[in-house]
């Protein structure tokens, strides 16, 4: 598991800023990248917030997409991907100061079309065992489409810090 500090690799953040920048901009830090798990977390900032405070909702499927996207570019052998179709369900509020997880799983991980979970849940701060869910994701992506000479790179950043 990649996690933040193991095997010399830089930190999360610096890993998230290489992978995703839109992510990055707001500080979400990616954990974990698997071809069969992505991962990260969030501390809510006012950066993410809608204008009553709370994690606004397209964070939230920003989130989403960009983790299912990640997994399933790793997925498919490093092939090229498109999101299709994102749906997502806001469960619970986040607030500024909440610690928020993300944790994206395969549901299917087909040759043309994979759907990937994403949960989005926040945390105790007393038990971080304790977690409540706050948005639940499906998003349903394209795979296996030719990568042009100019993407390449996306692979090659993915491979430096993917579970292989």
């Amino acid at each position: 598991m990649n996690q933040i500090g193991d095997g010399g690799e830089p930190p999360s953040s610096s890993k998230t800023e290489i992978l995703d920048s839109p992510l990055h901009t707001f500080g979400f830090e990616i954990d974990e990248l698997s071809p069969h798990r992505v991962s990260g977390h969030l501390l809510v900032t006012p950066k993410c917030c809608q204008p009553f405070k709370m994690l606004h909702g397209g964070v939230s499927a920003l989130i989403a997409e960009a983790l299912a996207s990640m997994g399933a570019h790793i997925a498919s052998g490093f092939h090229r991907i498109a999101g299709i179709h994102l749906s997502i369900s806001h469960l619970k509020s986040a607030q500024a100061g909440d610690f928020v997880v993300a944790v994206a799983t395969p549901v299917n991980l087909g040759k043309s079309i994979q759907v990937w979970e994403v949960s989005l849940s926040k945390c105790d701060p007393l038990n971080s065992e304790t977690k409540t869910l706050i948005a639940s994701s499906r998003v349903t992506i394209l795979c296996n489409l030719p990568v042009p000479e100019s993407a390449r790179d996306a692979a090659q950043n993915l491979k430096k810090y993917a579970k292989l």
